[in-house]
């Protein structure tokens, strides 16, 4: 009995007081000083304000990006609503042009014979007011007349189809229209054919 009671002192002088394992084969961790810890925070606070700049960055792009795409989104549906009736409208030209001769060619019978005769003068009337009723029509859709006679030689809005000698006009003046020129909106839809002051050729000697 005496010798199982010396065995338990022994075995009970083996354990620590804490019940496990020796104190030695347990590793704590490491605690940080104030200033590491502060160091750390601040290292990561840097981290986190560049992904945040690096995010703003991010979305500021991609806003105007998207305000880029909005406008020239923007004007080019505006240039279709502008420039959709271009082919119609050209077609239509040829209608003021018809419009035109046939008051050149009342206007070249005489004004006494329109007057005189009411069948003639109503039917010049009637066109007048066709022609007048079509140039409203596309004055309120962009379409309108480019001024010609007395202003010097635009190649952007006039053709040259031949020169006239002309001792009044500075040469490259337009003195001739022989086809109305027209814009659609800031567009050139038809040049203005025209004749345009030359210098007159010397007189040749007798």
């Amino acid at each position: 009995m005496a010798q199982e009671m010396d065995c338990g002192e022994n075995e009970m002088s083996n354990i620590s007081p804490s019940g496990g394992a020796d104190e030695e084969s347990i590793v704590l961790p490491e605690e940080k000083g104030p200033a590491e810890s502060r160091e750390e925070l601040a290292q990561q606070l840097a981290q986190l304000q560049a992904r945040s700049e690096e995010f703003r960055h991010q979305y500021l792009s991609a806003l105007a990006e998207m305000e880029n795409l909005r406008k020239r989104t923007q004007r080019e549906i505006e240039q279709v609503r502008k420039f959709s009736l271009e082919p119609f409208s050209r077609d239509l030209l040829t209608v003021a042009d018809n419009l035109e001769r046939a008051l050149g060619a009342a206007r070249l019978s005489g004004d006494e014979n329109a007057e005189s005769t009411p069948v003639l003068k109503g039917l010049v009337d009637g066109v007048r007011m066709t022609r007048d009723e079509l140039d409203r029509t596309f004055r309120k859709h962009g379409i309108s007349r480019i001024t010609a006679m007395g202003l010097p030689f635009d190649p952007n809005l006039h053709q040259a189809m031949m020169q006239v000698p002309s001792p009044d006009q500075e040469p490259g003046t337009v003195v001739l229209e022989m086809q109305t020129g027209y814009l659609l909106h800031e567009r050139l839809l038809r040049p203005a054919m025209v004749g345009i002051a030359a210098v007159p050729p010397p007189p040749a000697d007798s």
